[in-house]
Protein backbone atom coordinates (compact mmCIF):
# COMPACT_ATOMS: atom_id res chain seq x y z
CA UNK A 1 0.00 0.00 0.00
CA UNK A 2 1.27 3.45 -0.86
CA UNK A 3 2.25 5.73 2.04
CA UNK A 4 0.78 8.71 0.16
CA UNK A 5 -2.69 9.43 1.54
CA UNK A 6 -3.53 12.61 -0.36
CA UNK A 7 -1.80 14.36 -3.26
CA UNK A 8 -2.35 16.80 -6.10
CA UNK A 9 -0.46 17.38 -9.32
CA UNK A 10 -0.34 20.57 -11.37
CA UNK A 11 -3.48 21.90 -9.72
CA UNK A 12 -5.00 25.07 -11.17
CA UNK A 13 -8.03 26.98 -9.97
CA UNK A 14 -9.50 30.19 -11.33
CA UNK A 15 -12.71 32.02 -10.58
CA UNK A 16 -14.81 33.93 -13.07
CA UNK A 17 -15.76 37.46 -12.00
CA UNK A 18 -17.87 38.87 -14.79
CA UNK A 19 -15.65 38.96 -17.86
CA UNK A 20 -12.52 38.48 -15.75
CA UNK A 21 -10.79 35.18 -14.98
CA UNK A 22 -9.05 35.44 -11.61
CA UNK A 23 -6.34 32.79 -11.13
CA UNK A 24 -5.86 31.62 -7.54
CA UNK A 25 -3.86 28.40 -7.79
CA UNK A 26 -1.27 28.16 -10.57
CA UNK A 27 0.10 24.64 -10.61
CA UNK A 28 0.13 23.35 -7.03
CA UNK A 29 1.86 20.06 -6.26
CA UNK A 30 1.56 18.35 -2.90
CA UNK A 31 2.06 14.90 -1.38
CA UNK A 32 1.13 14.04 2.20
CA UNK A 33 2.11 10.71 3.73
CA UNK A 34 0.14 8.56 6.15
CA UNK A 35 0.31 10.03 9.66
CA UNK A 36 2.06 13.20 8.50
CA UNK A 37 1.26 16.62 9.95
CA UNK A 38 1.57 19.23 7.20
CA UNK A 39 0.96 22.95 7.63
CA UNK A 40 0.00 25.35 4.84
CA UNK A 41 0.59 29.04 5.47
CA UNK A 42 0.23 32.14 3.35
CA UNK A 43 -1.12 35.66 3.22
CA UNK A 44 -4.83 36.30 3.53
CA UNK A 45 -6.46 35.67 0.15
CA UNK A 46 -3.55 33.59 -1.14
CA UNK A 47 -5.80 30.57 -1.77
CA UNK A 48 -5.17 28.39 1.28
CA UNK A 49 -8.83 27.62 1.95
CA UNK A 50 -9.45 27.16 -1.78
CA UNK A 51 -6.70 24.53 -1.88
CA UNK A 52 -8.12 22.75 1.16
CA UNK A 53 -11.60 22.68 -0.37
CA UNK A 54 -10.19 21.19 -3.56
CA UNK A 55 -8.22 18.54 -1.67
CA UNK A 56 -11.39 17.63 0.21
CA UNK A 57 -13.49 17.30 -2.92
CA UNK A 58 -15.71 20.21 -1.88
CA UNK A 59 -14.90 22.09 -5.09
CA UNK A 60 -13.61 21.15 -8.53
CA UNK A 61 -10.27 22.33 -9.93
CA UNK A 62 -9.99 24.17 -13.22
CA UNK A 63 -7.39 21.56 -14.17
CA UNK A 64 -5.04 19.12 -12.51
CA UNK A 65 -5.36 15.90 -10.55
CA UNK A 66 -6.26 15.21 -6.91
CA UNK A 67 -5.76 11.74 -5.45
CA UNK A 68 -7.10 10.38 -2.17
CA UNK A 69 -5.80 6.91 -1.33
CA UNK A 70 -4.73 6.57 -4.97
CA UNK A 71 -8.12 7.53 -6.42
CA UNK A 72 -8.47 10.58 -8.67
CA UNK A 73 -11.43 12.45 -7.18
CA UNK A 74 -11.46 15.02 -10.00
CA UNK A 75 -12.57 12.26 -12.37
CA UNK A 76 -15.40 11.01 -10.11
CA UNK A 77 -19.07 11.82 -10.25
CA UNK A 78 -20.54 13.66 -7.26
CA UNK A 79 -22.05 10.58 -5.63
CA UNK A 80 -18.80 8.59 -5.73
CA UNK A 81 -16.83 11.60 -4.55
CA UNK A 82 -19.20 12.10 -1.59
CA UNK A 83 -18.81 8.46 -0.53
CA UNK A 84 -15.01 8.68 -0.65
CA UNK A 85 -15.05 12.01 1.19
CA UNK A 86 -17.31 10.69 3.95
CA UNK A 87 -15.30 7.50 4.31
CA UNK A 88 -11.75 8.81 4.10
CA UNK A 89 -11.69 12.46 5.21
CA UNK A 90 -12.48 14.49 8.30
CA UNK A 91 -12.99 18.26 8.32
CA UNK A 92 -12.38 20.85 11.03
CA UNK A 93 -13.09 24.53 10.47
CA UNK A 94 -12.39 27.79 12.30
CA UNK A 95 -16.06 27.94 13.26
CA UNK A 96 -17.31 24.65 14.63
CA UNK A 97 -20.40 24.35 12.37
CA UNK A 98 -22.23 22.30 14.98
CA UNK A 99 -25.97 22.13 14.47
CA UNK A 100 -27.54 24.24 17.24
CA UNK A 101 -30.66 22.12 17.74
CA UNK A 102 -28.73 18.90 18.40
CA UNK A 103 -26.69 17.79 21.41
CA UNK A 104 -22.91 17.36 21.25
CA UNK A 105 -23.41 13.61 21.05
CA UNK A 106 -25.90 13.89 18.19
CA UNK A 107 -23.65 16.32 16.30
CA UNK A 108 -20.66 14.00 16.56
CA UNK A 109 -22.78 11.00 15.51
CA UNK A 110 -24.01 12.78 12.36
CA UNK A 111 -21.33 11.45 9.91
CA UNK A 112 -22.16 7.89 10.98
CA UNK A 113 -25.89 8.48 10.62
CA UNK A 114 -25.22 9.76 7.09
CA UNK A 115 -23.58 6.38 6.48
CA UNK A 116 -26.89 4.82 7.63
CA UNK A 117 -25.40 3.28 10.76
CA UNK A 118 -28.02 2.51 13.39
CA UNK A 119 -28.77 5.46 15.65
CA UNK A 120 -27.93 3.53 18.81
CA UNK A 121 -24.52 2.42 17.55
CA UNK A 122 -23.72 5.88 16.16
CA UNK A 123 -24.57 7.53 19.49
CA UNK A 124 -22.50 4.97 21.41
CA UNK A 125 -19.49 5.66 19.21
CA UNK A 126 -20.04 9.41 19.51
CA UNK A 127 -20.06 9.14 23.30
CA UNK A 128 -16.81 7.18 23.21
CA UNK A 129 -15.03 9.76 21.02
CA UNK A 130 -16.38 12.65 23.09
CA UNK A 131 -14.92 11.00 26.18
CA UNK A 132 -11.56 10.82 24.37
CA UNK A 133 -11.62 14.59 23.81
CA UNK A 134 -12.59 15.29 27.42
CA UNK A 135 -16.30 15.92 26.86
CA UNK A 136 -17.79 12.80 28.39
CA UNK A 137 -19.70 15.03 30.81
CA UNK A 138 -21.15 17.17 28.01
CA UNK A 139 -22.93 14.59 25.86
CA UNK A 140 -26.43 16.04 26.17
CA UNK A 141 -25.43 19.70 26.02
CA UNK A 142 -26.23 21.75 22.91
CA UNK A 143 -23.57 23.98 21.31
CA UNK A 144 -24.96 27.10 23.04
CA UNK A 145 -24.28 25.41 26.39
CA UNK A 146 -20.62 24.71 25.55
CA UNK A 147 -17.63 27.04 25.76
CA UNK A 148 -15.70 27.95 22.61
CA UNK A 149 -13.00 25.41 23.38
CA UNK A 150 -15.58 22.71 24.11
CA UNK A 151 -17.37 23.39 20.83
CA UNK A 152 -14.11 23.02 18.94
CA UNK A 153 -13.30 19.80 20.81
CA UNK A 154 -16.69 18.49 19.71
CA UNK A 155 -15.83 19.47 16.14
CA UNK A 156 -12.55 17.52 16.46
CA UNK A 157 -14.50 14.51 17.72
CA UNK A 158 -16.90 14.76 14.77
CA UNK A 159 -13.94 14.79 12.35
CA UNK A 160 -12.40 11.72 13.98
CA UNK A 161 -15.47 9.54 14.42
CA UNK A 162 -15.25 8.00 10.94
CA UNK A 163 -11.56 7.11 11.55
CA UNK A 164 -10.49 9.05 8.46
CA UNK A 165 -7.24 8.57 6.59
CA UNK A 166 -6.75 12.36 6.47
CA UNK A 167 -8.09 15.33 8.44
CA UNK A 168 -8.31 18.71 6.71
CA UNK A 169 -8.29 21.59 9.19
CA UNK A 170 -8.96 25.19 8.11
CA UNK A 171 -7.81 27.64 10.83
CA UNK A 172 -9.07 25.19 13.49
CA UNK A 173 -7.88 27.34 16.40
CA UNK A 174 -8.31 30.75 14.76
CA UNK A 175 -11.37 31.63 16.82
CA UNK A 176 -9.85 30.69 20.18
CA UNK A 177 -7.61 32.47 22.70
CA UNK A 178 -3.97 31.36 22.86
CA UNK A 179 -4.34 29.05 25.87
CA UNK A 180 -7.43 27.30 24.48
CA UNK A 181 -5.90 27.14 20.99
CA UNK A 182 -2.81 25.37 22.37
CA UNK A 183 -4.98 22.88 24.27
CA UNK A 184 -7.13 22.08 21.23
CA UNK A 185 -4.09 21.76 18.97
CA UNK A 186 -2.36 19.47 21.48
CA UNK A 187 -5.48 17.33 21.46
CA UNK A 188 -5.51 17.20 17.66
CA UNK A 189 -1.88 16.07 17.59
CA UNK A 190 -2.45 13.45 20.28
CA UNK A 191 -5.45 11.95 18.53
CA UNK A 192 -3.79 12.27 15.12
CA UNK A 193 -0.88 10.18 16.37
CA UNK A 194 -3.20 7.66 18.01
CA UNK A 195 -5.20 6.93 14.84
CA UNK A 196 -2.25 7.49 12.43
CA UNK A 197 -4.30 9.84 10.26
CA UNK A 198 -2.67 12.50 8.12
CA UNK A 199 -3.41 16.07 9.19
CA UNK A 200 -3.28 19.04 6.81
CA UNK A 201 -3.74 22.30 8.66
CA UNK A 202 -4.21 25.74 7.14
CA UNK A 203 -3.22 28.40 9.65
CA UNK A 204 -2.11 31.99 10.11
CA UNK A 205 -0.51 30.97 13.40
CA UNK A 206 3.20 30.52 12.76
CA UNK A 207 3.70 29.09 16.24
CA UNK A 208 1.32 26.23 15.48
CA UNK A 209 2.66 25.79 11.95
CA UNK A 210 6.17 25.31 13.33
CA UNK A 211 5.02 22.15 15.07
CA UNK A 212 4.32 20.47 11.72
CA UNK A 213 6.76 18.08 10.03
CA UNK A 214 6.52 20.09 6.82
CA UNK A 215 5.51 23.71 6.29
CA UNK A 216 4.44 24.87 2.84
CA UNK A 217 3.64 28.44 1.87
CA UNK A 218 1.31 29.57 -0.88
CA UNK A 219 3.00 32.38 -2.81
CA UNK A 220 1.56 33.67 -6.08
CA UNK A 221 -0.57 30.56 -6.48
CA UNK A 222 2.28 28.09 -6.04
CA UNK A 223 3.06 25.96 -2.98
CA UNK A 224 6.65 26.26 -1.76
CA UNK A 225 8.51 24.44 0.99
CA UNK A 226 9.48 26.65 3.92
CA UNK A 227 12.97 26.37 5.36
CA UNK A 228 12.91 26.18 9.15
CA UNK A 229 14.84 28.73 11.15
CA UNK A 230 17.54 27.15 13.29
Amino acid sequence: MSDIVISCQNLFKQFDQGDLEVPVLKGVNLKVERGELAAIVGASGSGKSTLLHLLGGLDKPSSGEINILGQNIAAMNENTRCKLRNGSLGFIYQFHHLLPEFTAQENVAMPLLIRRMSKQEALERAAEVLRQVGLGHRLVHTPSELSGGERQRAAVARALITQPACILADEPTGNLDRHTAEAVFDLMLELNEKVNASLIIVTHDQHLANRAKHIRQLIDGVLQDVERAL
